[in-house]
């Protein structure tokens, strides 16, 4: 699918089928993950409270299951998840350590999340229905909450991806707009750029009338 990864991080695979639970599964699979790598990180290490460490939580499982859920509706289902962390790198002599980053660092670092399907429909915003019609709001949501996302044709179909930035402390100092979580496209990501790897599309309708 993607190329290999170019940083020190980890990275987990969910292969997916047919008639599986597959947004509930995936969820699972995420929490998990996250669990294991300690991420955000530690209130210690971090500044974050726990409300703030639950709401990055749950900011990451709401994407996911936006992004599956699209897969569903308009791409006949996902076929792989993949999340991606890249650990923040300590300074000094223990960075080539193999403890867990978040033990070293206290930041668990970015996150990169792929949904894989067989559509080759490119998804885009589009803009809100009509009062009451259900739907379309799926990437709306995504939007808010990642720092960028976009698409990237494969073989048979594509693979969505989203990046969610660590998040930072409510009472920290302000960041500088390249490392803002707002930050449009690829500004501040630690993602190295790729042939086909778009920055976060533009609006308007897309192809199958969803991601």
């Amino acid at each position: 699918m993607s190329e290999p990864v170019r940083f020190r991080g980890q990275i987990r695979r969910l292969v997916l089928r047919s008639g599986e639970s597959v947004v509930a599964r995936c969820r699972d699979f995420c929490r998990v993950a996250l669990a294991d790598w300690d991420w955000p990180g530690t209130p210690e290490g971090t500044g974050l409270t726990e409300v703030e460490r639950d709401l990055a939580i749950e900011d990451v499982l709401l994407v996911v299951s936006e992004a599956v859920t699209n897969a569903c509706l308009h791409a006949g289902g996902p076929t792989e998840l993949v999340i991606r962390l890249v650990p923040v790198e300590p300074a000094g002599d223990d960075a080539e350590s193999d403890a867990p980053p978040g033990a070293r660092t206290g930041t668990a670092g970015d996150l990169r999340i792929e949904v894989n399907d067989g559509s080759g429909g490119i998804p885009a915003l589009r803009p809100r229905g009509a009062p009451g019609q259900p739907g379309g709001n799926g990437l709306i949501v995504i939007d808010r909450l990642t720092r960028a996302w976009g698409a990237v044709p494969q073989e048979t179909g594509k693979a969505f991806w989203m990046e969610v930035a660590a998040p930072v402390p409510e009472h920290a100092p302000p960041l500088a707009p390249e490392h803002s979580r707002a930050a449009a496209g690829r500004a501040g990501s630690p993602w190295p750029a790729r042939p086909g790897d778009p920055a976060r599309p533009g609006g308007g309708a897309s192809p199958d009338g969803g991601p």
